[in-house]
C-alpha cells in the first residue's frame, strides 16, 4: 500500500464547514478523481483516510493535514492536481508527498495562528498582550461535554504579538481600527485554542472585541526551540524521497503503515 500525505486549506466561507462536512467532500473528491483507495478489512470496509489535528469549525486554515492509503501507486503531484480540481473552492489541496516516514501526528507540535480583531485599537491590543505575557498563569474557562473546565491558557503560548495590519483596498485606509495578533501555541493537553487566548486577554486586560475574531491557522508542525518557529511537517518525507528517488513506490510499500490517527 502506498501512503500519500496531503496538505489542505479552509478558506473564506468554507471555514464554517465542520470536520465531518470536509470528510464528506473529500470522499466525494476521491471518487470523482478515481483514486485507487485501499480499504479497511471487516464487515463495513471504509477508505483508509487518517486526519491529523483538524482546526475547529469556524476557523480558517492554511495548514491542515491528512494521509490516504492507495491500493496502486500514483504520482503525488498528479494526484494532488486531480483531487484539488474535484474539491470546492476554498477547500484546496496545496501539497502532496509520498509518506516515507512514520509519526506525522507526532510532528504536529505547535500552530501559528492569526487573529483579526476588527474595531480594536492596536494600542489597546498591545497593552493586553503585554499583560498576558507578563502573567505567570492565566486561568480561563471553557464549556466541555462534562461541564465547565478551568485551565491555564498561558503556559502553552510560545509567542504572542501585535502584527502590522494589512493594507486595505482603495486609496485610503479603513477608518475602522483593526488589531492583528500573531500567536504561536504548543499542542498540549488540555489543548489551548485561539479563543482561549482571547478569553485570557479579557481576564488580564479586559480586552473584549465587539465583533467575533476572524481566526486563521497559518502553519502547524514541529516546533524549533532554537528559532522559535514552526517548521514543515512534510519535510522529512520530502527529504527521504529525494535521498532515494529510484526506490519509488515499492520502497513506500515496504514501510510500516503507521496510522496518523483522528484529530
Amino acid at each position: 500500500m502506498q501512503r500519500i500525505r496531503l496538505r489542505y486549506t479552509k478558506r473564506g466561507r468554507l471555514r464554517f464547514t465542520s470536520h465531518r462536512d470536509f470528510q464528506r467532500a473529500f470522499e466525494r473528491a476521491l471518487r470523482r478523481a478515481e483514486v485507487p483507495m485501499a480499504y479497511s478489512a471487516g464487515f463495513t470496509p471504509h477508505p483508509k483516510v487518517s486526519y491529523a489535528n483538524a482546526a475547529p469549525t469556524g476557523t480558517g486554515s492554511e495548514a491542515e493535514y491528512l494521509e490516504i492509503g492507495l491500493s496502486a501507486p500514483r504520482d503525488p503531484a498528479t494526484l494532488r492536481e486531480l483531487l484539488d480540481a474535484s474539491m470546492p473552492d476554498g477547500l484546496d489541496i496545496t501539497d502532496a508527498v509520498e509518506a516515507r516516514t512514520s509519526g506525522l501526528a507526532d510532528r504536529l507540535q505547535a500552530s501559528v495562528w492569526e487573529l483579526r480583531l476588527d474595531q480594536v485599537e492596536p494600542v489597546a491590543a498591545r497593552a493586553a498582550v503585554a499583560a498576558f505575557e507578563a502573567a505567570e498563569t492565566v486561568e480561563v474557562q471553557r464549556r466541555t461535554k462534562n461541564g465547565m473546565r478551568t485551565f491555564d491558557a498561558r503556559a502553552a503560548v510560545v509567542a504572542l504579538e501585535v502584527a502590522d495590519a494589512p493594507d486595505e483596498p482603495g486609496d485610503r485606509p479603513s477608518a475602522r481600527p483593526c488589531a492583528i495578533l500573531r500567536l504561536v501555541v504548543r499542542h498540549e493537553t488540555p489543548a489551548v485554542r485561539p479563543d482561549d487566548v482571547l478569553s485570557g486577554l479579557r481576564v488580564v486586560a479586559d480586552l473584549a472585541p465587539p465583533v467575533p475574531a476572524a481566526v486563521t491557522r497559518l502553519a502547524q508542525g514541529p516546533f524549533d526551540d532554537e528559532t522559535g518557529t514552526v517548521t514543515d511537517p512534510l519535510a522529512p518525507d520530502r527529504e527521504a524521497v529525494e535521498a532515494a528517488p529510484s526506490e519509488g513506490a515499492p520502497h513506500a510499500a515496504a514501510q510500516a503503515t503507521t496510522a496518523v490517527g483522528p484529530a
